[in-house]
């Protein structure tokens, strides 16, 4: 029997691809949960910890610096980690020793050793996401990939949603590092059903070149788009960790009712996410972005201006749900910035240097602000940087061929 060529044998593949295969798919799902929820867990754990260990607002905020730095190393050494092992292994790999590292915790005696292996954590937790992709859209025909992506994408969008209340729940019958331990056990398990039961990520990934990745950032457009991601990933992730400690703090909230709020606060932003991207195709990427920016940035300042038991849950709700309208039209600006062959490496740098400044810089300055002045201060102070850079959206410019409504790729921001 003859041997396929090249072409037929592509052709072949993508015929034995399933269409929608879900279990595939909620196997990822899964994972990535508890992968972004491992890390956000402490934003809910944050005044308990504080109490237990003596750490101050800054020092606490600079904790979540610390996953942030593990966590940009991470995805930059999963390119590596995926071209040695394979997508499969990689994220094997990830869920295993991300879980090993919690239960670790769950035993640190000292700030030191918990503060090195947070760095740990994030490390591993960013080997995920790249090999995560890989293997899902490998499983799947493409014309299925934007609802596989969309699906994917519900995972830390209900990590930010349940990590408050799971925290609450736990917490009425373990310490702080109970919870550690109870996530820890699942990663750790997760992993393992998927070893014995998972599909696909048999590919090896091509390490990253050096090459590229300066080509990138000697352009201006590149640092455009990431101090954009910077602030709306700092107003987004960055304000929610922080975001229960300031209500029980300045607002005089009790901790119960501050992790609730901060959870259900994200919930309307899983529907809208859905909108938002054809609200984008209809008014073009620039337009929408500065519709966002300026909600983002008013909610912002509005929290850190007006106070209530009543008035400031509301303000969360808003500020919160703004924030996810950015985000296709985020990468929309950013796909029309640089040609196919830049894209995806420009995605992921810009999602290391938005994430290693939004959700580990900003939070551990809010906290710093709150001990010489207030939390009011840090949210007006990124309010109005926000609002700043509403003109920035100007000088971001496209690749020839491109135009404000290209079409933007479904990436998910973990």
């Amino acid at each position: 029997m003859p041997m396929p060529v090249l072409g037929e044998s592509v052709r072949l593949r993508e015929t034995n691809l399933r269409p929608f295969p879900l279990l595939p798919v909620w196997f990822l799902v899964v994972i990535f949960y508890l992968n972004i929820t491992s890390r956000i867990v402490f934003s809910p754990l944050l005044p308990v910890i504080e109490g237990e260990l003596g750490l101050r607002h800054g020092e606490a905020g600079s904790l979540f610096l610390l996953i942030q730095i593990g966590y940009c190393l991470g995805l930059l050494g999963s390119g590596f980690v995926a071209s040695w092992l394979n997508h499969r292994r990689t994220i094997l790999v990830s869920t295993t020793t991300l879980g090993a590292v919690l239960l670790v915790m769950s035993r640190s005696a000292s700030v030191t050793g918990l503060r090195a292996e947070l760095v740990l954590l994030g490390a591993f937790a960013g080997l995920y996401l790249p090999s995560g992709i890989a293997t899902l859209t490998g499983e799947i025909r493409k014309e299925h990939w934007g609802k596989a992506l969309a699906i994917h994408e519900l995972a830390p969008n209900l990590g930010f949603v349940t990590a408050p209340l799971l925290a609450e729940a736990l917490l009425r019958f373990l310490p702080w590092r109970g919870v550690l331990a109870v996530l820890g056990s699942l990663a750790i398990l997760m992993g393992g059903i998927f070893a014995l039961a998972g599909h696909g990520g048999s590919r090896r990934a091509e390490p990253p070149r050096f090459d590229t990745m300066k080509q990138i950032a000697r352009d201006p457009s590149f640092w455009v788009i990431a101090t954009l991601f910077a602030v709306s990933i700092g107003s987004g992730l960055g304000v929610y960790t922080m975001m229960p400690l300031f209500l029980v703090t300045e607002i005089g909230l009790e901790r119960e009712l501050a992790n609730t709020i901060a959870g259900l606060s994200r919930g309307p932003g899983i529907l809208l996410v859905f909108f938002s991207g054809l609200i984008t195709d209809r008014i073009g990427h620039r337009r929408a972005l500065a519709i966002s920016l300026l909600t983002m940035g008013t909610f912002t300042l509005l929290l850190g201006v007006v106070h209530g038991r009543v008035i400031t849950p509301v303000l969360v709700i808003l500020q919160s749900t703004s924030i996810v309208c950015f985000f296709p039209a985020g990468f929309s600006m950013l796909s029309a910035m640089f040609p196919p062959h830049l894209r995806n490496l420009a995605v992921s740098m810009v999602t290391i240097v938005g994430s290693f400044l939004g959700a580990g810089a900003i939070p551990p300055a809010i906290g710093y602000l709150a001990e010489v002045s207030s939390f009011s201060s840090g949210l007006i102070l990124l309010g109005v940087v926000t609002l700043a850079l509403l003109p920035v959206l100007r000088y971001g410019k496209s690749s020839p061929g491109m135009d404000g409504k290209a079409d933007h790729p479904n990436v998910p921001v973990g």
